[in-house]
């Protein structure tokens, strides 16, 4: 794309010699942005121009200078257009480089991408969730679309991200990827930590994140009351594929475990533990960390049901996520619930409507969802009214029994 390039020669008066001379240094600028350097030639004060940035006169001093400038300017113009055909993106500092002979770092944003996302493909199922990996892979693209669009180039050097380019990326995640704001978030912290990995590496020397704040929205995901369960649990759909995607979602509205787990549950992973009760027993499959969740009477009969039913001891006939969010729309269609219900409304169901207003302690919660801290699991459990009502009428009752006790 069409860059607006500039040469300036100007006298770096600070750095005047012991002859009484003073250095001339160029200036670059392409699209507002300047880098300068030093040309090792010095002039009478005297005979400059600022005007013109030449040496005015016919002395030969003047002439000799003014040649130098010429040729530089001229030189700097081939350079130019050289990197432009090249690359498509030139920038003052590569058009300064490359005049200079200076090396430069040939490490591009998306070699260290690839390099980051082939390491972690091999961490897949041991330290990594696959989610996670195609997360990255996502923004990848994004990447690759952004600069593609805005630059008309297939990659960039590590050396040439700054500010803008983030500033620009993230608007572009806004109005061409039309994300909204929580979406663009994820991006751009992705897109992050591969800057991190080239600063730590010594690739890049200044943060282009370095001011910028990644925004995010708080959103109330929403969870079903008591009575919506109870709506959906007495429905008689009349299908067998409503019936079962209702009895998944009302699973793990009762174990608080998320799709991915479900779908990955066998007969294995439910055992007797030390209560000589039943308890799921397994790890998530998006922090590999240890969830254990001791098993009410609801999940307890949607097990029987489909007991001895499916292949390689699964638990549930569980679909595709993307089929079950549609049929759980339909589902909230035909139970009349005006909430946008997905499945992972079950982890916040099960965190808010199950455990929490019921009196559970929000530390036995965070561990049965496989937290690891308190502030994640306050982003899925809600206090309800109920519960403050309740909790409020037995602080009543226990002043109540106080004054009573104070009276007499």
């Amino acid at each position: 794309m069409k860059s607006t390039f500039k040469i300036l020669f100007y006298l770096k008066r600070d750095k005047i010699k012991k002859n009484g001379n003073v250095p001339i240094f160029c200036r670059i600028t392409i699209d507002k942005v300047a880098t300068r350097f030093n040309l090792k030639v010095e002039v009478e004060e005297k005979l400059w121009n600022a005007d013109f940035g030449r040496a005015t006169g016919k002395s030969k001093d003047a002439q000799e200078v003014n040649k130098i400038l010429e040729s530089t300017t001229a030189s700097l113009h081939t350079v130019y257009r050289k990197i432009l055909e090249r690359d498509n993106y030139v920038t003052a500092e590569k058009v300064k480089n490359s005049f200079l002979g200076l090396s430069t770092d040939s490490t591009t944003l998306l070699q260290l991408y690839q390099q980051h996302n082939d390491d972690m493909a091999k961490a897949v199922g041991i330290s990594v969730a696959k989610a996670t990996l195609q997360k990255y892979q996502v923004t990848y693209k994004r990447l690759e679309e952004f600069m593609k669009l805005r630059y008309n180039v297939s990659d960039i050097s590590l050396k040439e991200i700054d500010h803008r380019f983030v500033t620009e990326f993230e608007f572009f995640l806004r109005t061409e990827s039309m994300c909204n704001v929580n979406t663009t978030y994820k991006y751009m912290r992705f897109f992050k930590k591969i800057i991190i990995m080239a600063r730590n590496n010594g690739w890049i020397l200044t943060d282009p994140f370095g001011n910028y704040k990644i925004r995010y929205e708080k959103v109330d995901r929403g969870y079903l009351t008591d009575d919506e369960l109870k709506l959906m649990m007495d429905k008689n759909f009349g299908t067998t594929r409503l019936e079962q995607v209702r009895d998944i979602f009302i699973f793990s509205c009762y174990t608080g475990l998320a799709y991915v787990d479900v779908s990955q549950l066998t007969y294995d992973d439910i055992r007797e533990s030390f209560d000589k009760n039943l308890w799921i027993m397994t790890k998530r499959e998006k922090t590999n960390i240890d969830v254990n969740v001791p098993l009410l009477d609801v999940p307890k009969e949607i097990i029987e049901k489909y007991q001895g039913k499916l292949p390689n001891k699964k638990v549930l006939p569980v679909i595709s996520n993307q089929k079950m969010n549609a049929y759980l729309k339909e589902i909230a269609s035909v139970c009349r619930i005006e909430k946008n219900l997905t499945f992972h409304l079950a982890r916040h169901t099960f965190a808010t409507t199950i455990t929490l207003s019921k009196g559970v302690p929000i530390e036995s919660v965070s561990k049965m969802l496989g937290h690891t801290n308190i502030q994640t699991t306050q982003i899925y459990a809600r206090i309800t009214n109920e519960k403050i009502s309740n909790d409020m009428t037995k602080l009543a009752n226990q002043l109540k029994k106080e004054n009573q006790k104070t009276a007499i």
